[in-house]
């Protein structure tokens, strides 16, 4: 049997949300979640489409309202304060917040400004970020020139330019190719072993697999099963989490996911 953990309590956990509802008219996206996310760690959400887990991270990053339920983020609840939230967070979405017109140093001083960061310190932490993704040598360039896995590091660095305590990355490596895809898991690992909690979407379960600390398997709007990878594979004597994942998931749901 693999090693009990203590559970969590309000103060481990940067995310922390109680039976979350959302809906559009008579269909339900979200019917009850419940995710805990300890501080410093990896969760993988992992769901087929439709199953909620772009609404949830909408949620979570305040862009959505909540129909019912409670969600704290960094200790701040989303409804009631979403500024300390939107303060707390860095959010890496399923399509690319750069702007193609600009250099990868323009959008990251961009990015420094909307923080209010002063110009000089502004320029120093684009800098810095630029050489921690391998960007220097084409910062100067337009991004517009640049590969797609040249694109998604830049988009991950812009959300760290406010130095993130909690960062949503919803489904982050979606097009990349294997080199490009282990080449962000290891920016994902280093940000962790800083300090940094992520909560990751993923349609990879290799992905899940290798990164996450704990798995969360949505589907039909409820969270179905939760856990470290290794006992999700004891638990349903799986010899990777796609046995799991399909035993969890099918037959697939038809609820379409909205958001």
């Amino acid at each position: 049997m693999p090693a009990t953990r203590a559970p969590a309590t309000p103060d481990d956990l940067a995310v922390d949300v109680r039976g979350l509802r959302k809906s559009y008219g008579d269909q339900t996206v979200l019917d009850g979640v419940d995710l805990a996310v300890r501080t410093g760690t990896v969760t993988a959400l992992l769901g087929p489409n439709g199953a909620g887990k772009t609404t949830t991270v909408g949620i979570l990053s305040t862009l959505l309202t909540a129909d019912g339920g409670t969600a704290r983020v960094a200790g701040h609840d989303v409804t009631s304060a979403p500024e300390a939230v939107r303060a707390s967070i860095g959010v890496t979405g399923q399509a690319s917040a750069v702007d193609d017109l600009l250099t990868g140093a323009e959008n990251l001083r961009l990015m420094a400004s909307l923080h209010h960061l002063g110009r000089h310190e502004g320029r120093a932490r684009a800098d810095a970020l630029l050489d921690r993704f391998g960007l220097a040598e084409a910062a100067r360039r337009p991004v517009a020139t640049w590969s797609g896995g040249m694109r998604r590091k830049l988009d991950l660095a812009m959300t760290l330019v406010g130095e993130p305590a909690v960062v949503f990355l919803d489904e982050p490596t979606t097009g990349l190719d294997p080199r490009s895809r282990r080449a962000l898991w290891d920016e994902v690992r280093a940000l962790v072993a800083a300090g940094t909690t992520i909560l990751l979407t993923t349609q990879y379960l290799e992905e899940a697999d290798h990164l996450a600390d704990r798995v969360a398997v949505l589907d039909g709007g409820r969270v179905v099963a939760e856990g470290t990878p290794e006992e999700l594979k004891h638990a349903h004597d799986a010899g990777s989490l796609d046995d799991v994942f399909l035993r969890l998931t099918e037959p697939t749901t038809t609820t379409t996911e909205v958001a």
